[in-house]
């Protein structure tokens, strides 16, 4: 049975790092039989200058048509000067909303080969296999009332975190059935202490928990502490759940444990659609000279074989062969700490095929 996978190259170094994972997508067609078709579209700057719309008609059909979406890059500073809805950061808050992506998965793992990259004591984090699952699609960046007015003489700033208990079953359901995949434990993060919105948070997480998912560990702890946490002892944690603006904060602090940007993927989840792309951004300035590392890329396509396609095994198989290229001490240069030759994006795509094709026909 074939599935269908949308291509968005996207802008920057998006088609670059975008070339090489569609070299490993064709390994998994050839030797592990996934039948992947896979069709390319616009977006970001690339698509208002095809079609003059940062998400094009075409690409939403596209992508609504698709098991999957697998996106590169967005933005430059050739499209900085165009009115908000024609940027191409507009196309990537469209396609969310349009596919109702409101979990968002941000995987930070700590390679062995790499802990030198790190600003934290090797002994801290060795062994980091932590998961952020963050609410995307509500919280404080959507509630409203939210603005600036004048009161008593002076400007007020006011914006409205608010959740619907429906918002929270959903995300909780994804932290949990991703746990199951993990080391099933979840930690729920929230400020319940001080906000009636994370008390319902909190309560509704243990409702879930109780209702469907008794076979996962579920702990809480409020966001300050988890902040700290996340630094004194990271290897406590499996999947943290929590909100739009703590789960903004708590990914980002967490992405650095790993000591590089350009190792780490994501996937934008929903009932029905999902999208997988590389937290790092367009990087203009290295587009089009063969640099970039196409890593975190990769390996969200293994995020996507894991929880869109449901082959476990054929995720795990590419990180294998991801581990096994920083094994060999393959490098692209942002990874060449220690006076290592640095190879090119391609040079790194090819590595990494290699290998896995190795695995395929062993």
């Amino acid at each position: 049975m074939s599935v269908n996978i949308a291509v968005l190259p996207g802008d920057g170094i998006g088609p670059e790092i975008v070339r090489e994972t569609l070299k490993v997508l064709d390994v998994l067609n050839a030797h592990f039989g996934l039948n992947a078709e896979c069709e390319e579209g616009l977006i970001g700057g690339a698509g208002y200058d095809g079609a003059g719309d940062p998400y094009p008609a075409a690409t939403q059909r596209l992508v609504r048509a698709s098991d999957a979406v697998l996106l590169g890059a967005v933005g430059g500073p050739q499209w900085e000067a165009l009115d908000k809805p024609l940027r191409p950061e507009a196309g990537l808050l469209r396609i969310r909303e349009d596919l109702g992506l409101f979990a968002n998965y941000r995987p930070a793992k700590v390679q062995k080969q790499l802990l030198d990259a790190s600003t934290l004591k090797p002994e801290v984090i060795e062994g980091v296999d932590i998961l952020v699952v963050r609410e995307l699609v509500s919280g404080i960046y959507f509630g409203q009332p939210r603005g600036i007015a004048e009161v008593d003489g002076e400007r007020r700033g006011f914006n409205t975190m608010a959740y619907r208990e429906s918002e929270i079953r959903r995300i909780a359901r994804k932290a949990f059935e991703a746990a199951r995949l993990r080391s099933h434990r979840v930690c729920s993060v929230e400020k319940a202490n001080v906000l009636e919105v994370s008390e319902l948070w909190r309560s509704v997480v243990m409702e879930v928990h109780q209702a469907e998912f008794t076979d996962v560990e579920l702990s809480h702890m409020y966001v300050d502490n988890a902040a700290m946490q996340l630094i004194r002892n990271p290897k406590q944690f499996d999947v943290i759940v929590t909100g739009n603006l703590f789960g903004d904060i708590l990914s980002d602090e967490a992405s650095m444990l790993t000591g590089s940007i350009g190792m780490l993927p994501s996937a934008s989840i929903g009932e029905k659609y999902a999208m997988y792309e590389p937290i790092h951004g367009s990087a203009p300035d290295i587009a089009g000279q063969d640099k970039a590392n196409p890593l975190a890329t990769i390996l969200s396509l293994a995020m996507m074989l894991r929880y869109s396609l449901q082959r476990e095994d054929l995720a795990q198989k590419l990180e294998q062969a991801v581990d096994q290229t920083l094994d060999d001490g393959v490098r692209t240069v942002d990874l060449a700490f220690n006076g290592e030759a640095a190879v090119s994006c391609s040079g790194m795509g090819d590595a990494v095929a290699e290998r896995l094709r190795a695995l395929g026909e062993g």
